[in-house]
């Protein structure tokens, strides 16, 4: 059984430990909003984006431009999965999740080529080490996410689809649904693909709503060549934006159960105390009484 004092020293250490995950919350907390303002701004803009050009890539040859180029291999053949990690932990499943997400479509597709753009310092730990063939890693991304980091992420992703390198490219991460829920998502980049006939005809796409006619000025085939290696760049932007703010939600609700599991663990050893406290005093009691005895 352990001692008093060992018994009071545990409770000081679970306290002290309470106090930093109760700060790390609060800390998670003010962070989470700014990112989450962030992701609702930047959803309309990509989604509008892609709708848009999309609905141009239906008027043009997709010969047009390399990255409307749709190859044989596009679901069989190489490809590149850029998967977007955290560069810290202490955020339950979040990690997690994507690396099993990865592993999963790995299993699914054997005899596929497969590599790796790794985001985020866990990610590029995990997943290195397998021994999986690694594109490019880009790790301590700042804590504000600008433009130019997105850049720097599509940049190499691009270059590889236009030289043939590869015939697709997919986005792993997690997406911010709520305070509660981030949903990891394989989203495919490249190649850039018209609207589906379904969701023309239907309307009810979220990605590509309705088929608007719109008339163009300059030509379809002008605004392709200029915006489609900025859209593949939003798409980046917002799937980092998307994975910070789902980041944040996860280590506030991890730091959250871990400051409740501390408190139910500081009341089970301050039972412990005074149980043993009790024994103590029992103990001496009892030996006083059999000393008075004696004489």
């Amino acid at each position: 059984m352990p001692s008093l004092i060992d018994m009071r020293r545990r409770i000081r250490a679970v306290k002290s430990t309470q106090q930093i995950t109760k700060a790390m919350k609060m800390v998670a907390a003010s962070k989470l909003r700014r990112a989450q303002e962030r992701v609702i701004a930047a959803r309309p803009f990509a989604l509008e984006a892609r709708r848009l050009l999309s609905n141009l890539a239906t008027r043009v040859d997709s010969s047009a431009h390399p990255l409307l180029a749709r190859r044989p291999g596009a679901t069989t053949g190489p490809t590149l999965l850029i998967v977007v990690t955290a560069d810290r932990g202490l955020c339950g499943s979040f990690n997690t999740n994507i690396i099993k997400a990865v592993g999963a479509f790995m299993r699914e597709q054997p005899a596929r080529a497969i590599s790796l753009g790794l985001v985020g310092r866990k990610g590029r730990d995990q997943l290195a080490r397998r021994g999986f063939a690694v594109r490019f890693e880009h790790v301590n991304l700042p804590k504000v996410i600008h433009f130019p980091e997105a850049e720097t992420i599509a940049g190499p992703a691009i270059n590889d689809f236009i030289e043939g390198r590869v015939d697709s490219v997919s986005l792993v991460y997690n997406e911010f649904k709520s305070v509660m829920q981030q949903k990891v998502v394989i989203e495919p980049v490249l190649p850039i693909g018209p609207v589906g006939a379904a969701g023309a005809a239907s309307g009810n796409d979220p990605l590509y709503g309705s088929a608007t006619d719109y008339l163009y000025e300059p030509s379809p085939k002008r605004i392709l060549s200029r915006l489609l290696v900025e859209l593949v760049r939003a798409q980046v932007f917002r799937a980092l934006l998307e994975s910070n703010a789902a980041f944040f939600a996860a280590q506030m609700m991890a730091m959250d159960s871990a400051t409740r599991n501390s408190a139910d663990m500081i009341e089970g050893l301050t039972l412990s105390m005074n149980k043993i406290r009790q024994a103590a005093i029992t103990r001496e009691i009892i030996e006083v009484v059999s000393g008075a005895q004696a004489l």
